[in-house]
């Protein structure tokens, strides 16, 4: 039960079957896919027909949430 939620590239869903959270990191309408990265960091792409049978809640970025920032910061920390 899917309640209308367009994926939308930086925002986070719950899938609230089985709780796990999500942040959208891109779309491709050409391809019809969606490319989704969970909490824990793994990286999957579902097709738009699986999105739309998703029973999704939007959400708040986890906290302690650190994702690609920790690229970007892994530079500074040579500095000291």
């Amino acid at each position: 039960m899917n309640r209308d939620h367009n994926p939308v590239p930086g925002k986070w869903y719950e899938n609230l079957e089985d709780g796990e959270v999500f942040q959208v990191l891109s779309v491709d309408e050409d391809s019809e896919l969606i490319e989704l990265q969970y909490e824990d960091g793994d990286v999957e792409e579902v097709d738009y027909e699986t999105w739309q049978e998703l029973d999704l809640e939007l959400t708040e970025e986890p906290e302690g949430w650190t994702g690609d920032e920790d690229d970007e910061n892994y530079d500074d920390r040579d500095d000291y």
